[in-house]
């Protein structure tokens, strides 16, 4: 039995926390440079308002509807969710966390009501933290993802399934009417895998609701359509085929990429920004005990500025041995950016991905006969030069090919609207005056 935790609107309800007036206004969390909604209220999305609505369309209901928009404060969301998963775990022995706002939490072996278990934990998160979330529970991964669904919309909708349901719903304690009632309400593309496009092939197929899938004889499933298909619909009949990953896996590619909060037409400029995401992406190579052995690295124009020329390109430059070395991987991505490089552009934004990873304990190793070696080994100093970001702030020490002016440089992101880290810098805590 898995129990999926799963914040509501998350992003905005930490916000909420520190500012409690916000509480029944229409909010939007904007991305990075506060060019998109990555998130919303349930009081957004009543006025329509979709996942990655451009700023500029939705600007005008801060004059008809009182709207609000902030920048994205990653630090504080990063901090709350911390919190919230320590308290989820409690629910059961062990715990995936799954992304930001979502973690499984395994409840084999644990006695007592699962449901009344699950309220309580959920009390708990929102007295300790300050986010209210939905619990669901299902005997497979898939079927908790799918009562969590119907949990968060009891609540948002009410009359769209019963009361009952909301906030905590366990599917494992429902008859099976009652289960087939819930799974014949719901449509298919809500089914955890089951995206907009396959949705749309299962309609058209005759098979509109989860029930319908449910139903579906699996080795059918998998001749039709996919391996991956037929899992599903094995979970959906409550035959557990995905486990519970309490360790997250180290990830096959890792990007850093930015949208510049002004149009950059520099060479230097360009460098400076590329120096900071390749940096960037070295520290989270390091944090999962990576070495690379390629980088992307690219640049583009605004399509959304039609008046300017537009140039668009990317270069994958190989390294001469996988490493994890912050100025090795900087040097390649410089030198991919001068061989792309165009002057007479507008550009909008750039990135780099870093490519074939391997476990920094399995790199292949090489005798060095050059001159020009470092001299001080990378895997002495790049230790030292995360500890010391991590204790005194990122960017207290880094690579001077990235500037040194902090947030007054040109591709700087804009992050206008956001709001101080109320847990992460203690010049910014709270002040409670009674």
């Amino acid at each position: 039995m898995y129990a999926l935790v799963d914040g509501n609107n998350f992003y905005a309800s930490c916000e909420r926390v520190f500012r409690p007036s916000l509480n029944a206004l229409p909010l939007v969390v904007l991305s990075n440079n506060d060019g998109c909604a990555i998130a919303r209220s349930n009081e957004a999305k009543a006025l329509g308002i979709k996942m990655g609505a451009p700023w500029f369309e939705i600007r005008h209901f801060v004059e008809s509807h009182g709207l609000v928009a902030l920048s994205a404060n990653f630090a504080l969301y990063g901090d709350l969710s911390d919190r919230m998963m320590s308290v989820a775990a409690g629910l059961g022995h062990r715990q995936e966390v799954y992304s930001i706002d979502e973690s499984f939490v395994d409840l084999s072996g644990i006695r007592g009501d699962h449901t009344e278990r699950s309220r309580k934990v959920r009390q708990r998160i929102l007295q300790w933290v300050g986010i209210p979330c939905g619990i669901g529970i299902g005997q497979t991964k898939t079927l908790a993802k799918l009562a969590n669904f119907i949990a968060k919309t009891a609540e948002r909708k009410p009359g769209s399934y019963p009361a009952q349901y909301a906030q905590v719903c366990n599917l494992g304690a429902l008859s099976q009417a009652e289960l087939y009632a819930l799974l014949g309400a719901t449509p298919v593309g809500e089914v955890w895998g089951v995206g907009r496009r396959l949705g749309a092939q299962l309609k058209e197929g005759g098979i509109a609701t989860v029930l319908d899938l449910a139903r579906m004889d699996p080795a059918n499933v998998r001749r039709r359509w996919s391996v991956v298909l037929e899992r599903t619909v094995r979970e959906l009949q409550g035959m557990a085929c995905i486990g519970l990953d309490d360790q997250p896996t180290a990830k096959h590619e890792i990007a850093c990429t930015r949208s510049f909060g002004a149009p950059v037409s520099e060479r230097d400029d360009l460098r400076e920004a590329v120096t900071e995401f390749a940096s960037r992406a070295a520290e989270k190579l390091r944090r999962q005990a990576s070495r690379t052995a390629r980088l992307l690295v690219y640049i583009r124009t605004s399509p959304f500025r039609a008046q300017d020329k537009q140039y668009s390109r990317s270069i994958v430059v190989p390294l001469r041995r996988p490493s994890d070395d912050s100025r090795a991987i900087v040097q390649a991505a410089l030198s991919g950016l001068d061989r792309i490089f165009l002057p007479g552009y507008l550009y909008a934004k750039a990135g780099v991905m870093l490519l074939d990873l391997h476990e920094a304990s399995q790199c292949q190793g090489e005798l060095s006969l050059d001159d020009d070696e470092p001299a001080v080994s990378a895997h002495r100093l790049m230790p030292v030069l995360d500890a010391l970001n991590q204790r005194y702030g990122r960017g207290s020490m880094l690579l001077a090919s990235s500037g040194l002016a902090g947030s007054q440089r040109v591709w700087s992101m804009r992050q206008q609207r956001k709001t101080p880290g109320y847990t992460t810098c203690w010049a910014d805590l709270p002040v409670a005056r009674t």
